[in-house]
């Protein structure tokens, strides 16, 4: 019995989501201080892992993650990036204006904060990794 190719189940979402900081410490302090999330999980030096709602916000060092994982241990597959990545958090529109108002307060740098043509705001920043985080209303992709 052949497997049909032409009709690949559809993925069920995206279960997580992966940026990559040397400076996990700096990293942690600033998800804590900034976005009051809490760690999930963490290994010094190599990880920090947050749970966001239903889905994973995954931080590693790719300093660590490029080394094959040792004998007997999980056999993930090395990876890493290096350069700034980007994270969207979903947010409504009076939540944006209360992150605006909170990173403003926090002394964070807005880099952009704007109106889509379609419909929809935004607005960027950065983590200490030079990540670049967004909250933006899902109605920018024609999302409810």
């Amino acid at each position: 019995m052949g497997v049909d190719l032409t009709s690949p189940p559809k993925p069920l979402g995206i279960l997580e989501t992966v940026l990559y900081a040397r400076d996990l410490k700096a990293t942690e302090e600033f998800y804590r201080r900034v976005l009051g999330l809490e760690p999930f999980a963490a290994v010094a030096g190599r990880h920090i892992f947050y749970r966001y709602g239903p889905q994973m916000l995954l931080i590693f060092n790719s300093d660590a993650t490029r080394i094959p994982p040792a004998e007997g241990a999980l056999p993930v597959p090395p990876h890493g990036a290096t350069g700034e990545g980007h994270v969207c958090f979903r947010a409504t529109a009076e939540d944006i204006a209360a992150w605006r108002a909170r990173l403003d307060a926090l002394d964070v740098p807005i880099e952009a904060d704007f109106e889509w043509p379609r419909g929809g705001r935004s607005i960027y920043f950065r983590d200490p990794a030079g990540n670049c985080l967004e909250f933006a209303e899902p109605r920018i992709w024609g999302i409810a």
